[in-house]
């Protein structure tokens, strides 16, 4: 299976993740995601009013420098081991 399919079937595999995952890990799966599919940061930091967009955005700058492939294989990882924890 090539690696973008991959990722697209892990990527509707993580909406279905139990609802008693982490916060911190959705963040995690949500930087790789938006690394693997945008690339590197291209907005500025949202202001402390936002603090979900805030902690979003620097889920994504936490992954920033990560070629796509990388990222996508990193996302594909996480999920997997979520569903792990869930099983």
């Amino acid at each position: 299976m090539a690696l973008e399919d991959e990722f697209q079937e892990h990527a509707n595999k993580a909406k279905n993740l139990p609802p008693s995952t982490k916060d911190a890990d959705k963040l995690i799966l949500y930087g790789f995601y938006k690394q693997a599919t945008v690339g590197n940061v291209n907005t500025s930091r949202p202001g402390m009013f936002s603090p979900t967009d805030r902690a979003k955005w620097d889920a994504w700058k936490a992954v920033e420098g990560k070629t796509k492939e990388e990222a996508m294989s990193s996302y594909i990882a996480k999920v997997k081991e979520l569903q792990g924890a869930a099983a």
